[in-house]
């Protein structure tokens, strides 16, 4: 996982790790709709699990962006709307 990771909130009630999936959307989200967590994982230095168990409090969470889960094929996929 990186180092300390910036948001464009404070990401209140967010674990290291959430803090660092959801920065890591944020910055993506713009390009990109749909997210695979394998692929999440891959970027942000974590499992496809980790990610899975995470997205779910981001998803919940009061932040800048919305997250749902979408399918599972191969991978849990997220559609991430900013």
């Amino acid at each position: 996982m990186s180092a300390t990771v910036e948001t464009s909130t404070d990401a209140i009630g967010l674990s290291e790790k959430q803090r660092c999936i959801l920065a890591f959307l944020e910055a993506n989200v713009d390009e990109q709709t749909y997210f695979k967590s394998r692929l999440i994982a891959d970027e942000v230095g974590m499992s496809a699990k980790e990610v899975g168990t995470n997205m779910t409090a981001i998803a919940e969470g009061d932040v800048p962006i919305s997250v749902e889960k979408w399918g599972y094929s191969s991978s849990t996929t997220w559609m991430v709307t900013a």
